[in-house]
């Protein structure tokens, strides 16, 4: 779903330490990002595949209005052009409905941030607690509950991973989980726990998690064509969605945990959601400009957290922003508050776009990078490779070979496979970054720099 998680947690995060957002602070502040329609659909088409049926479309919202800037195709040939009312899985950024939905209540005074989540559930449902201390709803929306990314007891079906997974296993696992780290004390992206907040609510209302959304977001803010069951029309519209390698994936399914990332949508109705997002009234302005301010911080380089939003520190000042990821699409949405910009963009495959996100809402930070042409090498170049490379004290990457693929695992981080651009030159698919190893002039290798965010970072091979 995301912020950015490997295939069975996507609902989408930046990898802690090494894969964050870099800033140059300490410049002067630009007034407003101002790329023409031309420039977007560059940096779109740069991205993408020829070869593929896949596509971008992005809305960019400011004081003039809302442009709507396309690039690629919706799915094989045949399929409808993409345009902003094509239809796409947006992951976690669901979790901003969910933090609006919240927000809203606490605006009305139906809950509070620091109630337990255990006032919500059913009598006789368990919640984990460490020392004295229980878990609350300002917890679970901050990702600090300390509970897991995602449930131990979800059975693991990648094309359609949390279709199957009912609230009496969620239950289950809240009855048998031990905490192992105090509540509030770190931050830990956890899908569970935004599902849990979201299922949560919709016990406290008294209607499912999907009428709680229509009726508290959806509705006020006219989105038609934002839901979680498609209407004959929105599947009509659906964008078909695709694997980092091209390949048409399922859609995915996400019955109790949905809060965490069941919601479908356009391009248009994203649109009017970060107008709310930007605006000093109307519907949801109260709760919305709550959802902004800094609750938590996170270990995620200059960032902290809000109401699910991620608040982040850019060359132009700050921007507040969420991603999402599944199966087959990638999603981000980002607000410059100050500058009353705002961007979207959907994509119907699950390669990482946030670059390009980042880039329209402040053209400061590096630009994005062309799509990346992979070759083969031979496999005695990649015989010199595996080992382990030190990048800072307690932190390295280990590099590995299986038959003629490379991987690399940062630590506390799952491993990704790396992919030739030249002998010397990798790069990832799951993420914007680029190893490239560095040789004596015997050719051996005696370390790697890790390039990302617009940050060179050096490693020494230590074995």
């Amino acid at each position: 779903m995301s912020f950015k998680e490997s295939s069975i947690t996507a609902l989408a995060l930046l990898f802690p330490v090494v894969f964050a957002c870099a800033s140059s602070l300490g410049q002067e502040a630009k007034t407003t990002p101002a790329l023409s329609e031309a420039e977007i659909r560059t940096l779109l088409q740069d991205r993408l595949d020829p070869k593929a049926d896949i596509g971008l479309v992005a809305a960019v919202v400011s004081p003039e209005g809302v442009r709507i800037i396309t690039a690629g195709a919706a799915g094989a040939k045949g399929a409808p052009p993409l345009n902003g009312d094509t239809v796409f899985e947006i992951g976690s950024v669901t979790k901003a409905f969910t933090a609006a939905i919240l927000s809203d209540m606490v605006e009305r005074g139906e809950v509070a941030l620091d109630d337990s989540l255990g006032k919500y559930l059913p009598a006789g449902v368990r919640v984990p607690e460490r020392n004295g201390k229980t878990i609350t709803l300002i917890d679970l929306v901050t990702h600090t509950s300390g509970l897991p990314t995602i449930p131990s007891n979800l059975v693991k079906e990648p094309a359609n991973p949390y279709a199957h997974y009912t609230v009496s296993q969620l239950y289950a696992f809240l009855g048998e989980y031990q905490l192992t780290r105090d509540i509030g004390s770190r931050f830990e992206y956890s899908n569970l726990g935004a599902g849990l907040l979201g299922h949560a609510l919709a016990l406290k209302s008294g209607i499912g998690y999907e009428e709680l959304v229509r009726q508290r977001v959806l509705q006020p803010l006219d989105m038609k064509d934002t839901a979680i069951s498609l209407s004959a029309s929105m599947k009509a519209r659906l964008a078909v969605g695709h694997d980092r390698e091209g390949n048409a994936v399922p859609n995915w399914d996400i019955p109790t945990l949905a809060g965490a990332g069941a919601l479908r949508s356009t391009a248009n109705d994203m649109a009017k959601f970060l107008q709310a997002n930007l605006a000093d009234s109307g519907p949801l302005s109260a709760a919305l400009r709550r959802s902004h301010g800094k609750q938590r911080t996170t270990d995620i380089f200059d960032t902290d957290i809000g109401l699910s939003w991620l608040i982040t520190k850019t060359p132009a000042g700050e921007i507040v922003w969420h991603n999402g990821q599944t199966g087959g699409y990638h999603s981000f949405m980002g607000l410059d508050l100050k500058n009353r910009y705002g961007v979207v963009i959907l994509h119907n495959s699950n390669a990482d776009i946030d670059d390009i996100g980042f880039y329209l809402l402040d053209n400061r930070l590096p630009r994005p990078i062309k799509r990346r042409v992979e070759i083969t090498i031979k496999p005695e170049v990649l015989d010199l490779y595996p080992g382990e490379y030190r990048l800072a004290p307690g932190f390295t990457l280990t590099v590995t070979r299986e038959e003629d693929k490379l991987f690399v695992r940062a630590t506390g981080q799952p491993r990704f496979q790396v992919y030739p651009s030249s002998e010397t030159e990798f790069f990832y698919k799951a993420v914007d970054a680029q190893i490239t190893f560095v040789k004596d002039s015997t050719g051996r290798v005696t370390g790697l720099v890790l390039h990302q965010g617009g940050r060179d970072m050096e490693g020494a091979r230590i074995r």
